[in-house]
């Protein structure tokens, strides 16, 4: 038996351990105490991907503060002018960026195309990795992202003269190695003194939960932050958030503010009642359509698959009967349904090209880290994408023209996995201007070397093998296959079993 001191001794260690549950210390404070302590010259993590998940709260107080300065900024986008990250550009407030996408900000293009901000260029899923390697206390990875492009060989512009046309700075190379016969470059880790994010709830010991796509980089990068600052929309006491919902545990994150600012929507997209009716198609509707119908046939049944912006994005809609695959958006969801009927928009709910979308049956939502991860990875079938230009052996340029700089956003993930994932490309025969736009060597800077496994035309189809080069296996009726080889730069052998199809 116990005795009465040692009795007692327990149950005030006891009570002890039970009263220091019940105390908690908040981390809830205003939004002008929260940025009060953010430094000039230091790098600052923003949470979002294009409008959705931005910490507009936090980004417009800091505005207010023009004496914090000199900032590298570190998000995937600086959303659109006028709006998010944009208006620290604007006061003058950031030096440097780090981000995969201009995309259509005129601000950001304009500033950097003048030399007034410098530009780390990165790939979206290398941006996630590298935030996410901060998080767990790693210096460093290897990624198969960028190998043989500009990202490898140091060459994209980091700042240009005043003038826009001569490049004062460029990025540096990176190291290299090979792994099992494979080459994989090397990135740092990206830590931020300070971390802005968004959550849709977050109780006030600083336990978040994020609410569908607005997921994206929020998460990763409450983790990379060493003071992390959470905007949430609710509020809620601890035990509010089911210990299992939890997606940033509370040890990362340091103050807590309410959110004020509305959420606005980048791209409204919505379903579309068929048209029954016997419209005339235009030139350009016949070739996309014929690209798409084509393109289509890619899949299998139960097929995992990443559609890029554009043309791509139409493909399921012409999948054949009793074929359904699951389609993958990187800024964190596996099943994407349609686009919502008109009053049903969620701004939380958009995909890669910022747009509105539903969920599909049995979907699953993660952030950014995760979604690159599985492409890193080959978890995805097939992912189809457009091009500027396609070499014989298969290398693709996508992402930039000559004076035209709007960032790789998620491509080079998207190829760097050719071995698991087929990399479907679909594009016009030619340019514009009738230039040929399948070459010897690609012109445009590389997205990926060697990445692609098959090639749809409005002409044409194209087995492609990163030693063999091209085969013809498919041409639209009306055309030979010496016809297509005068369009074609890049000299191709023609299959045995040549199919020919109708316009």
């Amino acid at each position: 038996m116990l005795s009465r001191t040692k009795v007692r001794t327990h149950s005030l260690l006891r009570y002890s351990i039970s009263a220091s549950f019940r105390l908690y210390h908040s981390k809830v404070t205003s939004v002008n105490d929260a940025i009060k302590g953010i430094q000039s010259n230091t790098t600052l993590l923003c949470g979002g991907f294009g409008l959705s998940g931005v910490p507009d709260t936090l980004i417009n107080e800091l505005v207010k503060a023009p004496h914090i300065n000199n900032l590298t900024a570190v998000s995937n986008n600086a959303g659109i002018d006028g709006c998010g990250l944009s208006q620290l550009l604007s006061t003058g407030q950031v030096k440097k960026m780090i981000a995969s996408y201009i995309g259509g900000n005129k601000t950001f293009e304009k500033m950097y195309l003048a030399g007034d901000i410098e530009l780390e260029l990165t790939p979206q899923g290398t941006i996630a990795e590298r935030l996410r390697a901060a998080g767990a206390g790693v210096p460093a990875f290897y990624t198969p992202a960028g190998v043989g492009t500009w990202i490898e060989e140091g060459k994209l512009p980091v700042r240009y003269s005043p003038d826009g046309k001569t490049i004062v700075k460029e990025s540096e190379p990176r190291e290299t190695r090979e792994f099992n016969g494979r080459k994989y470059v090397l990135e740092t880790a990206i830590e931020g003194e300070y971390a802005l994010i968004k959550a849709y709830k977050a109780d006030k010991i600083g336990n978040c939960w994020f609410r569908g796509s607005a997921r994206n980089f929020n998460s990763a990068m409450g983790r990379a932050g060493k003071i992390t600052i959470v905007e949430a929309e609710h509020i809620v006491e601890p035990g509010e958030i089911l210990p299992e919902d939890v997606h940033l545990p509370s040890v990362y994150v340091n103050k807590v503010v309410q959110s004020t600012t509305p959420k606005p929507i980048e791209i409204y997209k919505y379903a579309v009642e068929e048209d029954t009716s016997a419209a005339e198609e235009s030139e350009a509707d016949m070739k996309r359509t014929r690209i798409v119908k084509r393109a289509a046939l890619e899949f299998k049944d139960g097929d995992f698959v990443n559609l890029g912006i554009g043309i791509p994005t139409l493909v399921p809609n012409y999948l054949a009967e009793g074929v359904k695959v699951t389609l993958q958006s990187e800024n964190g969801i596996l099943g994407l349904g349609p686009y919502p009927k008109k009053g049903q928009e969620d701004p939380d709910l958009i995909n890669a090209g910022k747009e509105t979308v539903t969920l599909a049956q049995g979907a699953s939502i993660f952030g950014s880290e995760e979604s690159f991860g599985m492409i890193r990875a080959g978890r995805i079938d097939v992912t189809v994408l457009g091009a500027m230009q396609v070499s014989k052996y298969g290398d693709l340029a996508n992402w930039a023209l000559p004076g035209k700089v709007k960032g790789m956003g998620g491509a080079m993930d998207l190829v760097s996995n050719p071995a698991h994932t087929k990399v479907v490309i679909v594009m016009e025969h030619t340019d514009r201007k009738g230039n040929a736009k399948i070459l010897n060597e690609c012109k445009f800077p590389l997205t990926g070397k060697q990445c692609v496994s098959k090639l749809i035309t409005d002409l044409a189809v194209f087995d492609v093998h990163p030693t063999k080069g091209l085969t013809l296996i498919e041409v639209v009726e009306g055309y030979t296959p010496e016809q297509i080889q005068k369009i074609t730069e890049a000299e191709f052998k023609v299959s045995e079993n040549l199919v020919t199809y109708r316009q």
